[in-house]
This record gives C-alpha cells, sequence and structure tokens, in this order.
C-alpha cells in the first residue's frame, strides 16, 4: 500500500476550529496491517481489548469500554450511573454533555439537567454546588441530586485539583455519583504534570476521548470499575454502540496515545503566545489561556463576526468564531497567519465597532 498521501501536510494544517480536526498519521494507516479482526461485540478483538486495558491502566479504573465518540461514553456512563427516576444532574452551563449531547440526558436517562454558571467564571467550586444542590430528604417537588459531571478541561481551563477533590468528597458522603467528561483531561495533565490516574481516582466514571487533543479518527474509552463497565457495555449495545471490527480503529488509537502526549505541550505553548499577544494589544479574552484553547471575547472587542469570516479566508486559515483551538497538526504558516487574522479582526473592531448579535457557526464559514 502507498502511505505517501498520508506523509505530506495534514489536511487541518491551517484548521483552528477544534483539535477534532486532525487526520491520521502515516503511522497509524500502517498500524492497520498488523491489526486485528475479531468481533468486538463478543469481546473478541484482541486489539479493543488491548486498548481498553491501555487507558484503564493509564486512569487507574479497573476497567475500560470502547465508544465510537466521546458523546457515546458520556452518554451511557450518566445512564449506567443513575438508577430510577425522579433525578437531576447538576453540571457547568458550558458543558458538552448539555450543550452538545442532542438533549441525550433528558431522553436517554430522563435526567433533568441543573446548569450552573460558576461563580468564579473559569471553573465549578463546591460552593457553586452546595448553592444549588437539591437534596434526597423527602421533599417530593424537586429531582434530587444524583450525579455531578464535571469537565476538564473545559473551555481549556483547567480545574484544580483540589477542588475536584473537596467536591468528590462531598458527593460520596452523600451518594451523589460523579462523573468526569475527561475529553482533553490529558491537556490538564500534560500542563500540571498530575497523572491521570490522580486526577481519576476522584471520579466514579470518567470518558476518555481518543479524538480530539489525542488525534486519533475515531473513539473514546470510558473507564471505572469492572461492575460498572459490564453494565454500561449493556446501554452501549442498547444505543447502537456495538461495532464488529474496531480492532482496526483502536490500533490507530492505541498508536495516538503512543506518539501524540508528548506533541501536546507544544499546543499549550502556541496557545498562550497568541493569548499574550491578544493582551498586548489589548483584545480582551473570554478566559485565561491554560492549555489548548484561546476563546477572543467577540461582543467584548466589538468583532464583526462576517468581517472574521472575511479576514480569516483571506490569510488561508480556519478561524471562524473567537474560539480558536490548537492541535499538534497546525503548521507554523499557519500559526503566524492566525495571529494576523486575530490582530486584523481587533483592529477593523476598533474602526468599524461591530453592535449586532455574534451568533457564530463554529465549524462552518457561512455568513449570516
Amino acid at each position: 500500500m502507498d502511505f505517501s498521501v498520508f506523509a505530506n501536510q495534514s489536511p487541518a494544517h491551517n484548521d483552528f476550529r477544534s483539535d477534532t480536526f486532525t487526520t491520521p498519521t502515516p503511522s497509524m494507516i500502517q498500524s492497520l496491517a498488523l491489526t486485528t479482526l475479531g468481533d468486538a461485540v463478543y469481546n473478541e478483538d484482541l486489539k479493543t481489548i488491548e486498548l481498553e486495558k491501555k487507558v484503564a491502566s493509564w486512569t487507574g479504573k479497573e476497567a475500560g469500554l470502547y465508544c465510537v465518540s466521546g458523546t457515546l461514553s458520556n452518554q451511557i456512563a450518566i445512564r449506567t450511573n443513575l438508577f430510577q427516576p425522579p433525578y437531576s444532574v447538576l453540571c457547568d452551563y458550558r458543558s458538552h454533555i448539555y450543550v452538545h449531547e442532542a438533549g441525550g440526558l433528558a431522553t436517554l436517562s430522563q435526567a433533568m439537567i441543573q446548569p450552573l454558571v460558576p461563580s468564579n467564571g473559569d471553573y465549578l467550586t463546591l460552593e457553586d454546588i452546595l448553592e444549588h444542590i437539591i437534596d434526597d430528604d423527602g421533599e417530593i417537588h424537586g429531582a434530587p441530586t444524583k450525579l455531578i459531571s464535571l469537565e476538564n478541561t473545559l473551555h481549556g481551563i483547567i480545574m484544580p485539583i483540589e477542588e475536584i477533590e473537596k467536591i468528590s468528597k462531598f458527593c460520596h458522603e452523600n451518594d451523589i455519583k460523579l462523573h468526569l467528561d475527561g475529553a482533553r483531561l490529558v491537556n490538564a495533565s500534560v500542563e500540571t504534570g498530575i497523572p491521570m490516574s490522580e486526577y481519576c481516582k476522584w471520579f466514579d466514571s470518567v470518558s476518555i476521548c481518543l479524538s480530539k487533543t489525542l488525534g486519533a479518527p475515531i473513539g473514546s474509552v470510558l473507564v471505572g470499575s469492572s461492575k460498572f463497565i459490564a453494565k454500561a457495555n449493556h446501554f452501549k449495545k442498547q444505543q447502537g454502540g456495538g461495532i464488529r471490527q474496531s480492532g482496526l480503529l483502536a490500533s490507530m488509537a492505541i498508536v495516538a496515545i503512543d506518539e501524540n502526549v508528548s506533541k501536546l505541550k507544544s499546543t499549550h505553548e502556541r496557545a498562550k503566545e497568541l493569548g499574550k499577544l491578544c493582551e498586548e494589544n489589548e483584545i480582551i479574552l473570554e478566559h485565561p489561556v491554560h492549555t489548548n484553547f484561546v476563546f477572543v471575547d467577540i461582543k467584548a472587542n466589538k468583532i464583526d463576526p462576517d468581517k472574521l469570516i472575511e479576514i480569516s479566508d483571506k490569510h488561508g486559515v480556519k478561524i471562524y468564531s473567537g474560539r480558536v483551538s490548537f492541535h499538534y497538526q497546525i503548521s507554523e504558516e499557519s500559526f503566524e497567519a492566525s495571529k494576523k487574522v486575530i490582530l486584523e479582526a481587533a483592529q477593523y473592531a476598533k474602526e468599524h465597532p461591530f453592535e449586532g448579535k455574534d451568533n457564530f457557526k463554529f465549524y462552518t464559514n457561512e455568513k449570516k
């Protein structure tokens, strides 16, 4: 097989929309030649089993379950953690499970979702949670809080492990399950030096995405106790997540873990460099830059969304909102172009301030 097509510059070299746009590397494609082709629904595929054990060991959990997406692993994790309604799930108002999973909690788990706005503007604290918890004390008008879902990182922000520990202890003292959407937990681990297992030990279940920052083409692994994963596998099958020869995907995911974790620090450094450039030029950011995301405050900077798209297209990069995502396949040329786009858009905004709505479509250059 000719692998040269995969050796060229990635089509994602200029794509700042999300770290999900990375494409398979030559070594990922080559791994397919040595994969296994067992039936994963019957737990007979050796590569899938290897991946599940690898991620479970990495996170310090007993078992793992390969899923086709982070949405699926989050949804079946929450469904597995919950029993009989009525109950409610508490999460950050920006959480993927609340904003980007098509109302799955209400449909699949019959759960009332209680989204919270962090009082510090960056991440939830135990104090935020205590103000909104619904006790299971016999009061029949509310849906008791039975699960809290955290996300780390969220908007690129690292939740301090000290805060996670406090929330975890509260949950386990009050018979509340704690789930982590760890789609980009590895970014937090790389930045802080705190092992994945140290983060994960505070949670009943953790979803680790493989196709975001790590760069695998498809997949997520849900980790937890062996008993939990056995039950979650039932819900995975129920929701159409049972796939047969998943060794093809597992092989590429293993390569992504082995080869790409070491590349993540550079994505953080680039994001911080862009963030510093914004601050030096009085461009307001929504959040501090901790890892691989920069959030330019479009509304506060009065940037015209259509003009940003126009400037981005002119410089040959894809920055279609204030959300600027860095991944390991961004080229140096595109990185430099991203700086020009933000500076030019901000300068235009000073001369032509935009007062309309800033309803962006993150992944398209379609103008309003």
